[in-house]
């Protein structure tokens, strides 16, 4: 009775005329959930931590699947975050790797993958250390740091080479800072050490959670690997949001993120 009161409720031409007007724009919208759910997402730059890699006001894509799902994987999902993750594994060395703060997961950042599980790393006189072995380090070229008031600063970039052979390049204007010497980390299970490229200017897992950086962080956290730049907006220099289409970096389109 219920199945053929169902039945001629949806054979109604007004019925069938408004579910056919909602299926495009319900379909659409579960299209767009899925994408973001499981195959990529789009995340904002706001900050010089990642140069010269990722610009200030770069929008990045993040692929979801090469780590597995998590809590932070799935949008509008609550819960606390696990410790292990489904279809998951870890990045890279190299990798760069977008994730939610562990202190705070309402934030997310992005840095390079730079220890995995087990490794020793340690920084000595601005130079990168990892399990017991100094990185090599060759000069390049000179790049410009933008400051938080927009301005910008030459500062000298460097490739350097992690174990395995994959290189990166970073900004490096001094030697003796206040994170050029550390003791040794040692990466625990299911975690991952995260450093920004602009060595001189990034919070990042060489200052400790309990001490308002990144530390070490969890599998859990991970979202994923940014893998391109769909572009990028100058906003430091910008007078105002009508002036953003002015300051739009198309040299960042569709760029390449490694």
């Amino acid at each position: 009775m219920l199945r053929a009161s169902l039945a001629g409720f949806f054979a109604r031409k007004d019925v069938r005329t408004v579910v056919g007007w909602l299926k495009e724009p319900v379909l659409s919208v579960l299209s767009v959930f899925v994408f973001v759910t499981v195959v990529t997402q789009p995340f904002y730059v706001p900050s010089g931590s990642m140069e010269p890699t990722l610009a200030i006001g770069d929008a990045v894509l993040a692929a979801k699947f090469p780590y597995g799902y998590s809590r932070y994987s799935i949008p509008f999902v609550a819960g606390p975050s696990p410790s292990s993750r489904f279809l998951g594994s870890l990045p890279k060395r190299g990798d760069v790797v977008v994730f939610r703060l562990p202190r705070d997961p309402s934030i997310t950042y992005v840095k390079r993958a730079i220890g995995l599980p087990g490794d020793r790393i340690q920084m000595i006189a601005g130079r990168l250390w990892i399990n017991g072995r100094q990185l090599p380090l060759r000069k390049a070229d000179i790049g410009q740091d933008e400051m938080g008031d927009g301005s910008l600063l030459d500062v000298p970039i460097y490739i350097e080479t992690l174990p395995g052979g994959r290189e990166h390049p970073i900004f490096k204007r001094q030697w003796d800072g206040p994170l050029d010497n550390t003791p040794v980390f040692t990466v625990p299970d299911g975690n991952v050490f995260m450093m920004g490229d602009n060595r001189d200017d990034s919070l990042d897992s060489r200052v400790a959670a309990g001490d308002g950086g990144v530390g070490f962080v969890p599998a859990g956290n991970l979202i994923g690997p940014a893998f391109i730049a769909l572009g990028s907006v100058d906003f430091l220099n910008a007078d105002g949001l009508w002036d953003w289409p002015f300051q739009f970096r198309f040299s960042r389109v569709l760029a390449i993120v490694r």
